[in-house]
């Protein structure tokens, strides 16, 4: 299953890289065809000089240094720690209510014992569903969280890039480093890091 697995992600990958290649030199014939200014890395901008087409940013970066995210990473972080928490002590509790009754050892009857078997294991479903409604709840709460930091982080690249006019801003990090080379001149991280962390500072 695993080898599997591996072999579909190294196609998924090497599919992405051909996609973007054709893609790229699709986009570069017809600008080719339009203007002969235009290169694989730079075209004109309005004063005649060579600027970028394509930059890209870091995803971990953006996860390890911006305020916002790893404020709500930490939140999220703690609310699972707390879920396992529960989850953990009411079974210890469980188990303390068990080796209680057992004590009793011969005096226990047999409906005693299947009474005291039944209630437990009801307590022991009420334990599951809540981790499960809880972990839900946080999963949830973990997708809204991501998606409206996806948004903020397009509607920032939308404003950033008004100035900057890059035809293509990439994304490379764990689990989506497709490109075999990247120059780091084209690395602009640093600008949306600055940039997220004035945007989304507790004052504003």
């Amino acid at each position: 299953m695993k080898k599997g697995q591996v072999i579909f992600n190294v196609v998924l990958a090497v599919a992405v890289v051909i996609l973007f290649i054709l893609h790229f030199v699709s986009s570069k014939k017809e600008c080719t065809a339009k203007s002969n200014a235009v290169s694989a890395n730079t075209a004109k901008d309005s004063a005649g000089g060579k600027r970028p087409v394509i930059a890209y940013v870091e995803l971990d970066s953006l996860n390890n240094e911006v305020t916002y995210i790893k404020q709500r990473k930490g939140e999220l972080e703690a609310e699972q720690k707390d879920i396992e928490n529960d989850y953990e002590n009411s079974y210890r509790q469980l188990e303390a209510e068990k080796s209680t009754f057992l004590k009793r050892g011969a005096s226990i009857t047999q409906a005693e014992a299947e009474e005291f078997q039944q209630k437990l294991i009801q307590q022991q479903q009420q334990v599951e569903a809540s981790k499960q409604a809880r972990s839900q709840k946080l999963a949830e709460k973990g997708a809204k969280i991501m998606g409206d930091m996806q948004k903020t982080l397009k509607d920032f690249l939308t404003d950033y890039n008004k100035d900057k006019g890059y035809t293509y801003i990439l994304a490379t990090g764990t689990g989506l480093d497709y490109m075999f080379y990247k120059d780091s001149t084209l690395n602009i991280t640093t600008d949306i890091v600055k940039g997220l962390n004035d945007k989304m500072s507790p004052a504003k």
